[in-house]
């Protein structure tokens, strides 16, 4: 390539970069700026997430999911989350195991809406 074709090739990519870091720049996050710390039953629980301070977000939590799609934070760190999180693990490897399918020995309905009915 000539000397201005290297330079154009190079201001292209410098631009093409620019323009994807400010667009992931400007993604809303979705942080929790108060953790309850309000014992939540296990079988509401569908899924949760991390949240890890530093990461845009101001404080470690954890989001539990509800059944209903509720997302509520709570302390991470707390012995009643760390076993609804073993619950809620152990409920996504059994469904996986039985193709999301009625185990009536369990009593568990798994499905994306109804997850657990008993624990």
């Amino acid at each position: 390539m000539t000397r201005w074709g290297d330079a154009k090739l190079f201001l292209c990519i410098l631009f093409i970069t620019c323009c994807c870091t400010l667009t992931l720049a400007q993604i809303p996050m979705d942080c929790c700026l108060k953790v309850k710390n309000k014992i939540v039953e296990k079988h509401l629980v569908a899924d949760y997430h991390r949240q890890i301070s530093g990461q845009g977000c101001p404080r470690d939590a954890m989001i539990l999911v509800t059944r209903r799609n509720m997302r509520l934070c709570v302390p991470g760190d707390e012995l009643w989350v760390e076993e609804v999180l073993k619950h809620v693990d152990w409920l996504k490897n059994h469904c996986k195991k039985t193709n999301y399918k009625v185990a009536f020995d369990t009593l568990l309905l798994c499905s994306s809406k109804l997850l657990p009915i008993l624990f």
